[in-house]
């Protein structure tokens, strides 16, 4: 059943215009508050947090920040301080194929210039999402570790955290992906860990499902086998909607079986838990109700996580259901939603 896989994400489908704006930001084109207000994001004064609780970079122009400059211009100041709770935290870059030496470049060194840490998520390993609405990927293995070079190149010394491959290893534990990829997918992940780590300043977390698709026991070894011991740690709840009680829970107990490897937890989406109505195989996709869950911080409730991160960011689609737009895409309605939602 569907209700077993990792929670799907948007493949993000960019364009040159990320370079082009990460460029722009490590330019120092931000807002300086004086003349007309920019057409982008810049002008939503857009802050980072305070670095001693969370050393990641908030993107001053990402979709949330260019709709909270959209309301204010159409003078829906209410709804503009809603999506700025979204804007103002920092919230992964997902690395598209495209220009990803560039992308990872700019997004660092913007990083860097602030005194943060970019958060990069990789999500283009071959035959990736099983075929839903988050399919592709790189188009085979020797695409794949291109791909990574050219991240790796991009990132240089600069500090960067790297969610790796959400779902990669899930989806073979669970066979969505078919067994004749297996054997590749462990090449390229223990790969992708042993050139991400090569580097001066990247941590590598590995992702390892969510606590609602099984059990610790199914997906340990083939995380030893696609490079845990390498990696700094593992990932869990990346797009999904699980509490952070239960995230830690399982978590915990995955923990144990590698090494007591620490873990990071998606916090995006999970404040009201998941979704329980409706067809069980779309739960995870586009549910209503939701919340935006714990702030981003490294100051958590327990030492083996190591941080509350948000690697989803809130508003953009699951997929084209429960009529949200195509996966990856932001959806400016359904992020109004999560943010009232909020505490």
């Amino acid at each position: 059943m569907y209700l077993k896989r990792g929670a799907r994400r948007g493949a993000r489908a960019r364009t040159s215009a990320v370079v082009l704006g990460a460029a722009l930001l490590v330019a120092g084109c931000s807002s300086d508050g004086g003349g007309d207000e920019p057409e982008d994001g810049t002008g939503a004064g857009i802050s980072q947090q305070p670095k001693d609780t969370d050393p990641f970079w908030v993107n001053p122009d990402g979709n949330a920040a260019q709709q909270v400059v959209a309301y204010q211009k159409a003078g829906q100041k209410e709804d503009a301080e809603q999506i700025r709770k979204i804007a103002q935290q920092p919230t992964g870059e997902w690395i598209s194929p495209e220009s990803p030496e560039e992308q990872a470049r700019g997004f660092t060194e913007a990083a860097d210039k602030a005194g943060r840490t970019a958060l990069l998520v990789l999500y283009n390993i071959p035959h990736r999402d099983c075929g839903q609405f988050s399919e592709g990927g790189a188009a085979d293995g020797n695409a794949y570790r291109a791909f990574v070079d050219s991240v790796a190149k991009g990132i240089g010394d600069r500090p960067a955290t790297v969610i790796l491959e959400p779902d990669a290893v899930l989806h073979m534990v669970d066979n969505c992906t078919a067994p004749e990829y297996h054997e590749e997918r462990y090449d390229l992940l223990n790969g992708a860990v042993t050139k991400l780590k090569s580097l001066k300043n990247t941590k590598v977390y590995l992702d390892a499902g969510n606590a609602g698709w099984g059990h610790p026991d199914q997906i340990f070894e083939p995380l030893k086998r696609a490079g845990i011991d390498q990696a700094d740690g593992f990932s869990v709840n990346v797009s999904n909607f699980y509490t952070t009680k239960d995230s830690i829970a399982y978590g915990k107990e995955l923990s144990a079986k590698v090494g007591n490897k620490p873990f990071v937890i998606d916090t995006s989406r999970n404040g009201n838990g998941p979704y329980t109505e409706g067809n069980p195989d779309e739960r995870w996709c586009n549910p209503p109700g939701r919340a935006l869950g714990e702030t981003p911080t490294t100051k958590t409730t327990d030492p083996l996580v190591d941080a509350y991160v948000w690697v989803k960011r809130p508003g953009e689609s699951d997929g084209e259901c429960k009529g949200g737009p195509k996966a990856g895409e932001w959806w400016a309605e359904y992020a109004l939603n999560l943010a009232k939602a909020s505490k």
